[in-house]
């Protein structure tokens, strides 16, 4: 319990990044990219699968790019979604073409690469586009909506889980977690990102908020399971060992990479519904 909350402060640098948002956002979102996806092709590696890291972050370093040229150019947008999807097709032709020593690499090398890329390049840049997109819709950083939906629920589970789980919620999967703590990191989701709408956003999008809540309860959980599969498959109790306690990078953001897109995609639909 010590080691949680002493490796929970060791976040607040990033936590002082979102509370100042803008560019600040989009490099911490990057940088959290390329180390989660190294820690990712890491896991890999203890299952014999060598994913190619280089062609990772060509394509997330793109990705980026594409963001920007989108952000300071004046673009049409169907410009703007052939950009995207110029990009999509560059990533899959990358890890192709990655396979083409055929001699050294398998094909689930190239699916690693891929799966690396999209899982946690292109989901966490969601982060990215919440920022840029959304932030007249709160008077603080929309971001804070994807962390507390991921984070809340991860707090409310394990002590909900700790003082009142009695029945497994996926044994297989995580022997630890109940369905009691899955539902009290669901309804921590819900409060907390209410408690954000009442406090930094119009109080007519709260009801936006309880539904936000209600996804990134679940949402969390689901990321949170799938990682527990990969690291299962690959053998291993933790990605890193960056965040004592906590292990690396994708051990702390497995959920976010969910919670990002959720947050993301329901802001969207807000947003058209307003206008």
């Amino acid at each position: 319990m010590k080691t949680r909350i002493i490796s929970g402060l060791i976040m607040a640098p990033f936590l002082i990044l979102v509370l100042l948002g803008g560019p600040l956002i989009t490099v911490a979102c990057l940088i959290i990219a390329l180390m989660g996806i190294r820690e990712f092709f890491n896991g890999f590696r203890k299952m014999e699968i060598h994913a190619s890291y280089p062609v990772a972050v060509v394509s997330v370093v793109l990705l980026y790019g594409v963001h920007y040229l989108n952000k300071y150019l004046p673009m049409e947008s169907d410009t703007v979604t052939g950009l995207y999807l110029g990009w999509m097709f560059l990533s899959v032709l990358l890890c192709l073409l990655f396979l083409f020593r055929m001699e050294k690499r398998r094909l689930e090398d190239g699916m690693a690469t891929l799966t690396g890329i999209f899982y946690i390049g292109f989901f966490s840049y969601h982060a990215v586009l919440t920022e840029d997109r959304y932030a007249d819709l709160c008077s603080v950083s929309p971001v804070w909506l994807i962390l507390i939906t991921a984070f809340a629920t991860d707090i409310f589970a394990y002590f909900g889980g700790y003082f009142l789980g009695k029945h497994k919620l996926c044994p297989v999967i995580s022997p630890k977690k109940t369905v009691e703590g899955s539902v009290c990191g669901i309804l921590g989701s819900v409060v907390f990102s209410v408690l954000f709408g009442w406090l930094f956003m119009d109080r007519s999008l709260i009801p936006a908020c309880l539904l936000i809540g209600i996804l990134g309860g679940i949402v969390s959980q689901l990321g949170d399971l799938t990682a527990s599969i990969f690291k299962r498959k690959m053998g291993i109790k933790d990605y890193g060992h960056l965040i004592p306690g906590h292990g690396g990078i994708m051990d702390r953001f497995d959920s976010v990479l969910f919670t990002a897109p959720m947050v993301y995609y329901c802001l969207l639909a807000v947003s058209v519904w307003i206008s």
